[in-house]
């Protein structure tokens, strides 16, 4: 009997035993399926992010390639926008600011660097045509998504903005350089940076204030780009306690 007794025991342990390997198999089973529906998931979005990206970037360069002989109204010149495209790529900036729209050159190239770290960008104009007109090259070179245009007299709204921001670029009234950056600084990011348009001629209006303003912080850190026939200043924050980013110079 005992024999008899310990072999249905066996049995029924044994019994036990496979359903539960069958249930643990079975789990595994069911995680190793779910990793693949993600993976299969994850590598579908990012193909299709790829392709969006492709299509964007071509339907960007034939609009700046049909209009480089267009930009008129205070734009910068293609050179410039580079400059300001790769500084944004470099440094990875998202968070994007533009004191003077013009008809949208320059927030063009902004915008663009934009759309590859995931950013947005501010921009701001006074006049009313102009301001309608660079919406419509927004719109037309497919970057409205990536870019708030806003009609308004900087003077008022620049000081209202919230913040933060990590990159900005001032290319307005130069007399009111010196104010936009101070009203910018507060809601400036440790490691963004605040470039400026025009300061190649340092004996033009409100350009000598402002330089000398910003050169003599001890929290900014200023170059200027000198491949721009412009000049475009170009100032890093840096921590009050003294530690210096890896920022990207050109």
């Amino acid at each position: 009997m005992q024999t008899k007794r310990s072999a249905s025991l066996y049995l029924i342990r044994t019994k036990k035993d496979d359903i539960g390997m069958m249930s643990i198999t079975r789990k595994m089973f069911l995680i190793y399926m779910l990793f693949i529906g993600l993976f299969i998931s994850f590598t579908s979005n990012h193909v299709l992010s790829f392709s969006e990206n492709r299509s964007l970037d071509e339907k960007i360069k034939q609009f700046l390639d049909s209009h480089t002989y267009r930009w008129r109204d205070m734009n910068v010149p293609e050179a410039d926008g580079k400059v300001l495209y790769d500084l944004i790529i470099a440094n990875n900036y998202t968070q994007a600011l533009e004191i003077g729209t013009s008809t949208g050159h320059s927030a063009i190239w902004i915008a663009w660097a934009l759309s590859k770290t995931g950013g947005r960008l501010i921009t701001i104009e006074i006049d009313e045509k102009r301001c309608r007109q660079a919406q419509a090259n927004f719109e037309e070179c497919g970057l409205s998504d990536f870019i708030d245009a806003r009609l308004a007299d900087a003077h008022e709204l620049v000081p209202e903005l919230e913040g933060p921001f990590d990159f900005v670029f001032c290319d307005a009234d130069k007399s009111w350089y010196k104010n936009y950056f101070i009203a910018v600084l507060p809601k400036l990011e440790a490691g963004g940076c605040f470039t400026a348009h025009n300061v190649a001629n340092r004996g033009m209006r409100g350009i000598r204030d402002f330089l000398d303003y910003i050169e003599g912080l001890s929290d900014m850190k200023t170059v200027i780009d000198r491949s721009s026939m412009s000049g475009i200043s170009i100032s890093y924050k840096i921590e009050r306690n003294n530690h210096l980013f890896f920022i990207q110079f050109l």
